[in-house]
Formats: structure tokens, sequence, C-alpha cells
């Protein structure tokens, strides 16, 4: 089926890129796309829905209509110095913004770096935020033709506009004269209108979502006869007990026939049939129905669709086609899509309860968001989260994740006072840079734990929409992502529910000392091992004894709650030794169960109940953690007290909570602290003007066509300019092709010297015998190099080089690459094999801050090498931190750096060397994380 909303042009140099889906303010979708020959006819159309005074406002005086004149010239475009783009619901024009270049005098220009822009928003949609939108796209697309400003006349009565203008953030200069508002203002990016773009794109991610859980009325798609079928359950799930008298639900099947009822409601032939509107509808028809079904929808006003048919790219690539075709035709028509493939959406809000999913029942109502990707996965999430007793806020899983996907429900959750804990079953990301910066704003407010599942590059499960560039994001990288945005990653459901639940129902903890206090010495021990392997600091296990009585376990636990030095307390509790058989393990061991005998002692359930509540006053978490208690956990869940059935379960989620409510402290301080220091020796024009030259080279050019991009390996000589550019010195180093060469570098350089090769086989492989090190005087010099030529295989071909001897000290590794789905990442290391075999390496995000390059080099666990470790000299840390923070920024300054290898890097207790340096560049990607609002088209 042809998309109408994308146009159909005739010029070869149509902009394709241009287009984009978007969302506006209340939660719908429409489609910005550049004006065409082809579009006068919607373009008439348009401007005859266009008020009188909307029209007055655009022209500054009464224009009834456009001329034939008029039309041409607004559908005729050179794509470079008069450009025009529409936002298109349902093929129909909502609005208009056009450019057009001029110089510094106001006349029309080939060359200026100017432009006039002006907007015509239809009445019917004004408010939407339609306009703030086309400012944001009309304003990159000047940019990318080379336009730096835009001038804007506006007649003062016109307060929407001006409004539009001035709130988008840009650098303006405004004035008034000849009763006419001129503006200009500076296209370049400000943090204040990149706040402005976030904050609306929130607002419009938020809203779109709280529309599809609030619907006022619901339609189910596929209604069968036959009770087993999909449809059918839906259309029972959401005539529920719980469901809200005065939302309608509608029933349609194509061949039923008049007068059908099933459960109670008329069932209709088509959607257009419904008398009244239609906020959300479920689709649970065969794969070939859909496309009609969709249309349907779209000419019905309907707001959202929840898709569970089947057979789209989870098929293959025909599949992944017709998925991408539903998004275009329903985003073209102003609805948004779960799924397909999906399991459906749960809201458990009392008010407005709504159960559009194939779960049978209504999940109780928590502060669990729940999100996932799988059905299956869903089932048990919601499955679990009933056997614990915790209860849901919302729940959605998309299947396919076509469009709607974890970030727009992130975005809601930060809205939603009644979501508390964020849980999330992921196995690919859409936008990974998003994610991240989504998560850490929620995450500052509301923990966000996450299973990541497909762990391992090429599991990604089939039909998920992902650019190619994240399918083979590293594992170590999501690590990095999560540990920066604050998200709890752990590995398993219930790791998951053990860690939320603990989050949910307790304080954060303040410290990371734990108190063990309880009637089993063994079990307690468990736990104080558990709790060191952890990384925590345990107190000596309190053992009341198995004759414990609760008053014990009560007096116990006053004590540990009122220690200044307590953090946190771990109650552990067995059965009480030598009473009746038949009260341990409810006498499954020894006998038949006895009902009238519980598992535990109801007074050490008070006496945890009892703390629980002093706990809460003091800021302190209280979990339990016991073996063959089955009633217990059940007597805790009023107070609230998490009960874990194995100790490492229990520490494992306090872990994640103390680690997490360091993240928040660090996180809030660093709000006031951390900054991105001012260093000196930054040429950023003419670090610039190195990279552009270096891309416009003939090679540069002609490696763009090869597969993978144009990813260009500079020269030695070009990568130590560049780095100097921002204070980054390469120690030099010298050719030495044959022994007179190696001499001559030597006395330039002055001893003493390394021979080392520098062949790509042998770079970094000191193992093989490729390095001389210490060389005080020629003869020695001399003697090295007989002796690598030989080993070698010659000189020429091991690339021999001759370098001054660094001061001796730690060697290190620094990089910065640029990964096309996440951005740039900081990576820093120890220099060899060990480090390497292990993974230890951390990584940042780009730009670092003075706090993040601080806790970059001290989080990998070789990190005691730098400080000191078996009496060593301390290194110079002041000296690393301050070389992170320059590569730092001159990734994010240039971002056309693809990468910087910088090894080793020799760190000694005063000062460094840097040994070795391999830059790589490629040309910008046409628009980024930092370019205008637009909905994924995977």
């Amino acid at each position: 089926m042809e998309d109408p909303a994308v146009a159909n042009p005739a010029q070869p140099d149509y902009p394709q890129h241009w287009e984009a889906d978007i969302l506006l303010r209340d939660g719908g979708t429409a489609r910005i796309r550049p004006i065409t020959p082809d579009d006068a006819g919607r373009l008439v159309e348009f401007y005859g829905q266009v008020s009188d005074q909307s029209k007055y406002f655009r022209f500054f005086a009464p224009y009834p209509r456009l001329s034939d004149k008029d039309v041409r010239r607004f559908t005729h475009h050179d794509f470079v110095n008069r450009v025009g783009l529409a936002v298109v619901v349902r093929d129909r024009f909502i609005a208009t913004v056009r450019y057009d270049r001029i110089d510094a005098e106001g006349r029309p220009s080939e060359t200026g770096t100017d432009a006039e822009v002006a907007f015509l928003v239809q009445d019917a949609h004004q408010g939407r935020g339609v306009a703030s939108a086309l400012l944001e796209h009309i304003a990159a697309v000047a940019q990318e033709r080379g336009i730096r400003r835009f001038q804007a006349e506006v007649l003062p009565e016109n307060r929407k506009m001006v409004k539009v203008f001035t709130d988008a953030g840009y650098t303006q200069h405004r004035s008034f004269a000849d009763g006419v508002v001129h503006l200009e203002f500076d296209l370049e990016q400000t943090d204040r209108s990149l706040a402005v773009m976030r904050a609306r794109e929130h607002r419009a991610e938020a809203r779109s979502v709280q529309r599809l859980l609030t619907p006022r009325s619901v339609a189910v798609i596929g209604v069968s006869r036959t009770p087993q079928t999909v449809g059918r359950a839906i259309l029972r799930d959401l005539l529920g007990d719980e469901a809200p008298a005065d939302r309608p639900v509608y029933a349609v099947n194509r061949n039923a026939a008049p007068g059908t009822e099933l459960d109670g409601v008329p069932v209709h032939r088509s959607i257009l049939d419904i008398p009244g509107p239609v906020d959300l509808a479920v689709i649970a028809v065969p794969e070939g129905a859909v496309p009609a079904a969709v249309a349907e929808c779209g000419a019905h006003g309907v707001q959202g669709l929840v898709v569970v048919t089947a057979g789209y790219a989870e098929t293959g690539p025909e599949g992944r086609d017709r998925q991408r075709a539903l998004v275009r035709q329903a985003r073209a028509a102003g609805m948004r899509v779960i799924g397909p493939n999906a399991f459906g959406l749960i809201n458990t809000d009392p008010g407005r309860p709504l159960n559009a999913s194939l779960a049978p029942r209504l999940p109780g109502r928590g502060g669990f968001g729940i999100f996932c990707q799988s059905g299956a996965i869903g089932v048990a999430l919601l499955e679990a989260s009933h056997k614990r007793g915790l209860g849901v806020s919302s729940f959605a899983s998309v299947g396919n994740r076509s469009d709607v996907s974890g970030n727009d429900f992130l975005q809601y959750w930060a809205e939603d006072e009644a979501t508390q804990v964020v849980l999330l079953y992921l196995e690919s990301f859409g936008n990974p840079r998003k994610f991240t910066r989504i998560a850490r704003r929620l995450a500052a407010v509301k923990p966000v734990v996450v299973v990541k599942g497909a762990r391992h590059t090429g599991s990604l499960p089939p039909g998920h929409a992902v650019p190619a560039t994240a399918t083979g994001l590293r594992d170590a990288t999501v690590d990095a992502l999560f540990e920066q945005a604050g998200v709890i990653r752990v590995s398993t459901i219930t790791e998951l529910y053990d860690t939320g639940e603990l989050l949910a129902q307790q304080p954060l903890p303040p410290g990371n000392r734990v108190a063990v206090v309880g009637n089993s010495d063994s079990l307690g021990l468990l736990t104080y091992d558990a709790l060191l392997s952890a990384g925590l600091r345990p107190c000596t296990p309190v053992d009341l004894t198995t004759a414990a009585t609760g008053e014990n376990f009560r007096i116990a636990l006053d004590v540990a709650l009122a220690d200044p030095a307590v953090d946190a307390v771990i109650a552990v509790a067995i059965p009480p030794i030598g009473t009746s058989a038949h009260a341990f393990m409810g006498g499954r061991l020894t006998g038949e169960d006895d009902p009238a005998m519980g598992s535990d002692d109801p007074e050490i359930a008070a006496a945890l109940l009892e703390a629980g509540g002093r706990a809460r006053e003091l800021g302190k978490p209280l979990l339990l953690t016991h073996l063959a208690l089955t009633d217990l956990p059940v007597r805790l869940r009023p107070g609230g007290i998490p009960a874990y059935a194995a100790p490492e379960r229990a520490v494992h989620a306090l872990a994640h909570a103390v680690h997490y409510a360091q993240w928040r402290r660090r996180t809030a301080a660093a709000e006031e602290t951390a900054r991105v220091p001012e260093l000196d020796r930054i040429d950023e024009p003419g670090a610039r003007r190195l990279v552009e030259a270096a891309l416009s080279t003939r090679a540069a050019v002609a490696a763009r066509t090869q597969p993978g991009g144009a990813r260009i390996t500079l020269s030695e000589a070009e990568a130590q300019e560049l780095l100097a550019r921002y204070g980054i010195d390469v120690s030099p180093v010298r050719p030495a092709p044959d022994e007179e060469a190696a001499v001559a570098a030597a006395a330039a350089l002055a001893y003493p010297v390394a021979l080392k090769a520098t062949a790509p086989h042998l770079r970094h492989r000191p193992d093989l015998g490729s390095v001389r090190l210490d060389l005080t005087d020629e003869a020695g010099l001399r003697r090295a190099h007989r002796e690598l030529d030989a080993l070698l295989g010659g000189a020429a071909q091991a690339e021999l080089v001759v370098q001054r001897m660094a001061p001796r000290g730690v060697d290190t590794v620094i990089a910065a690459t640029v990964d096309p789905a996440v951005g740039a990442i900081l990576s820093f290391g120890l220099a060899g094999a060990p480090a390497e075999l292990l993974g230890d390496t951390a990584h940042r995000l780009v730009p670092a801050t003075d706090q993040d390059v601080a806790g970059l080099i001290r989080e990998v666990r070789a990190a005691p090498l730098l400080f000191g470790w078996r009496g060593a000299e301390s290194v110079d840390t002041d000296a690393l931190e301050e070389l992170l923070l320059r590569v730092s920024q001159l990734v994010d300054d240039v971002p056309e750096i693809a990468s910087v290898d910088l090894e080793p890097v020799v760190v000694a207790p005063h000062g460094l060397a840097i040994l070795g340096a391999r830059v790589r560049v490629a040309p910008l990607p046409v628009r980024s994380d930092l370019g205008p609002r637009a909905m994924s088209t995977l």
C-alpha cells in the first residue's frame, strides 16, 4: 500500500532524509516532509481552511485566496535557497513553513547565511505544538544548507507566533519598527534550546502513552464466535468486573450478521459503523486484513492501536517491510502502535482500569510500572507479581516494538505518581542514547531495574526493530550506559522482583554498613559472607540462638536499628528447634501437615513488623532471610518487609539498593560540584581544519563508497598534530630503517632510547621480542637494531622506530570510540594481556566531567597499582585525569573524530608520557541525537 503522507517527487535531488514522523503536544502523530509541485491541490485545500485572521497574520493584509502564481511559488523549491516543509495528517496539510535565503540587505541570495522564515498553522491545530516542531526541523534543514540565522517579521497581536520564536531557546535579537516585531535568532543549538526541545519531547511522549492507557472507548477488531480465539479473549478481559461502566467497548467482525451480539456487546461489521468515537482499537485479525483495519481506524479518528496479530518482522525481511508499512500507515493517520505481535496493555488505575491484553485478570493495584518486549516474559512478570502480593500501576508487553517503545513508557512513568519503581525486560535497544538520557532523569527520582536479555552479539530476537548500529552493542557498553544512567541491572526475573520489592517497600540505605541479627548462627554466617562478597560492610552477626523468642528479636532489632554505625539490617530466621515436629517446615519432613500449626512463630513476625515501623522512621531498610518458614513472609507483607528464602537473594537485593542510593547521592552532589574544566592549549578551529582536510583527500572520498563507511586512519604525523591542538603531546618517534638512521634518530632525541617495531602485526606485542628498552649509547643501539632486524624479518618490514625512553611508571590505555548507536564512549584500563583477558576496562559517556574521570580510573580492578600498591610510589593521577578530560573534550568538540587510541600511556609519579597514538575520522551522519525531534523509522 502506498503511504499518502510520503511525497513522490520527480526531482532527483529531493531530500528524503528531511522526512520525519513527529509527536505533537497532545500525543498525536504527524509527518513532516518537503513540499513539492505535486502538493498544489493539498496547499489550496489547506489554505481554504485557514481563518481570515491567520491569513492576515501571515501576509499582513487580507489575503482570502492563493493565486496560481502563489501556489507555484509555495510548491516549487530548490531545496537549498528556498525550502518549504509541511505537516501532514491523513494526507492533508495542517501547517507549512518556508524559508528564503537573503543577503545582508534582505534581497534574495544564493550565498547569504541569513534566511527569512514564515509559518502558517491551520486554526484547528493551533496549540498542539505544530509550529514548535516545524521550527526545529526547518532550522536543522537551514543549517544543513549553510544558513546560520533566521529573520522573521511578526505582527504584535500575533502573540502565539511570537511565543513560538521566543520560547525556542535560541540566541535572539528583537526589535520593533513600523508596527512590526522583527526577530533575528542564531540557529546554533544552545543549552536552553536543547533543554526546551527535550522538555517538549518528554511531554509529548508521556501524553501519547497516557492516551493509550486511559481511552474513553475501546474497540476489538477481529472478535470471533469461538470463545478460545484471541479477539474474543481480549473482549472478555475488557469487560471484566473491574471495567468502568461508563467506558463503551465495541466488537467488530467483518462477517457478522446484523444484530449479532457477543458477550453482551453488539458486533459491528466495521469500526466505521460504530456511532461514537473510539480512542483505542485492539486489532486481532489475520495479517492480510490488518492494513484495511488500520485504514478504517484512521478514518474513524482512532488515537492508538494494539496490534496482537503476528506475522511481521519476526518472520523475515518481507515481514519487516510489512511492519514498516503498518507503522507508516498508522502514523500518517495520527495513531500510535503497540506491537505488532503484542501481548497488550494494562492500567490498574481504579478510576479508569484497562485490561487490553491477553492476561485473564487485572493485576492488583501497586507501584510497579512494567515494560517488556516478550509476551512469555510478560506472563511470567505478571504471575510473579501476583504470587508475591505486589501490585502493578501499568503494564505493557509490546512484542516487536515497532513504534511505542520503552523510552515512551519511561517518559510516562516519570510523570505518573502511582508508579514508584520501574521494572524492564529488554532484549534490544531502538535508541540507546535516548534511553540513557531519559533513564538517567527518571532514575534520579525513581528506581529503574532492568533484566537485559540477548546479552551476546548475534542473539538478537527476530522481529525487533533495531537500527543496524545497535545490533552489535557490546555488553560492556550496555553496562556503561546503565551505570552512568543509574539503571540497576540484574540477571534474572527472580532478582528483578527481589530488588524491586526492596526498593518499593523500604527506604534507600544511607550507607553500606549492615547488621545481621537472628536465631541461626549458620545462616548468619552465610549472610555475613555474602555481604562481604557483594562489597558491603557487615557487622559481626548477632546470634540469638534457636531458642530466641519474639521479645529477643524485638530487643536485638531495636539495638541494631538504633546503632549509628548501621545503615541496614538483615534479620535471619529458621524454625525453632526442639518444638513439635509438625511445626518444623509445616510437618512436611516428619509427618502430615497440621492446619492448626504454622511454620513460624507469630511473636517473631510481630517483632519484625514492629521493627519495620521503626526502620522506616530511621530511614534504614529492614529485610528478612529465612529457611523453611513458609508463613512468615505472608505475615510480613502488610508491613512491607521483604522476605527472601536464601541469604544470597537478600544480599543481592540490598547491594543493588546500596549501589543505587550511592548513585543518587553522587548524582545529586554532581549537579552542584561536577564540571567540565576549562583547559588551556585548546585550539578547536585548528583541530576542525585538520579533520576537514583529512576528510577531503581523494582516499577519504573513495572510502565513503566502501562497506562500513568512511573511517579514515590518520597518519602518525597527522594524529600527533591533531592531538597537540588539544594539549595532548605524543612522545615523538623517528623511523629507523637501518642502523645509521637509528643512530641519527637517537642523537636527535637524546639517550636513553627505545627501539621498537610498529608494524600492525607487531604493535603492542612485546611478548614477541619486538622491543628493546633503555638503550644508553650508540653501540647498544646498533646491536639492538641488528637483533631485531634478524628476528623480525627486516627492519623495513617491522617498521622499526626510535623513541626516547619514558619515565618508569604504570602502563595504561586510554580510548574514545564513537558508537553510532550510543555516542562517544571514553574508556580506561591498564595495558597488557592480563587486563585484556579479564576485560578490566571502565567506561564513561562523553562529555565526561572531572568527577567522571576520577571515578573512571578508580573503577578498574587493577586500580591499586596506580595508588602505591605493595609500597610502590603512587603515580600522577592528576595528570592522568587531565589527559582523560582532554580526550573527552576533543571527541565532543569535533564529532567527525571516530576514535582515539592512546597506548601505552606511561603514568609516572610525576607526569606521564604517551608513547603511541592512533586517530580515525569519519564524515558526520546526516542526523544525530542533537537534531530535531523525530520518531524512530526502523
